[in-house]
């Protein structure tokens, strides 16, 4: 009786470590993939970081377009944006949807947007856009350098077919009606 009670804690214990394990694989394989698309737009790789994008998200935002919106915020004279201190909240477990997993990941970075070569009206218009979007307790103006200084917490929807190799979409409330062309119900209810 004993060596059964003690086989069956075992087989569970040993069940619950493959489990966490397979869930720290997936954690990991999210963020190498987040990082990696993070990274690109950084180092201004526009090409290689909408290579990150979950293909059917073209589906709504042509991948052409996506590209040239991109450019024109990474790689704008006017505003020059740098992201820095990127670290992950919550990855939920992946679950399995039509062939495909999706994954919850919340993730927090902060962003510096030098303004300088703008006039004051649109300094205004950014900073009552940049308020709305990520909170007025979120956005700073350094009036003397001209930028401002914002704490945003994300969330993205990691997508993949492997568990190895993740795609994304950006989630953000005022997109939804254009991500129930690409994301499963379940998903947009997390939203």
């Amino acid at each position: 009786m004993k060596s059964r009670l003690f086989m069956f804690l075992f087989v569970m214990m040993s069940f619950f470590a493959f489990a966490q394990t397979k869930q720290n694989s997936d954690d990991a394989a999210i963020k190498k993939s987040l990082n990696y698309f993070a990274n690109s737009i950084m180092s201004k790789k526009i090409d290689q970081a909408v290579n990150c994008i979950y293909p059917k998200f073209f589906t709504v935002v042509p991948k052409d377009q996506m590209t040239q919106i991109l450019n024109m915020t990474y790689n704008n004279p006017f505003m020059k944006i740098e992201i820095n201190n990127m670290k992950f909240g919550n990855i939920e477990k992946p679950e399995l949807i039509n062939g495909e997993y999706f994954s919850i990941a919340h993730y927090y970075f902060t962003m510096k947007c030098n303004m300088s070569s703008l006039n004051d009206d649109m300094k205004k218009q950014i900073n009552t856009m940049l308020e709305k979007k990520y909170g007025k307790n979120n956005v700073q103006y350094l009036s003397k350098e001209g930028v401002y200084t914002i704490n945003a917490a994300m969330k993205a929807c990691a997508v993949s077919k492997d568990r190895k190799s993740w795609k994304f979409v950006i989630l953000e409330k005022e997109y939804k009606s254009n991500l129930v062309k690409v994301l499963p119900k379940k998903v947009l209810d997390k939203i």
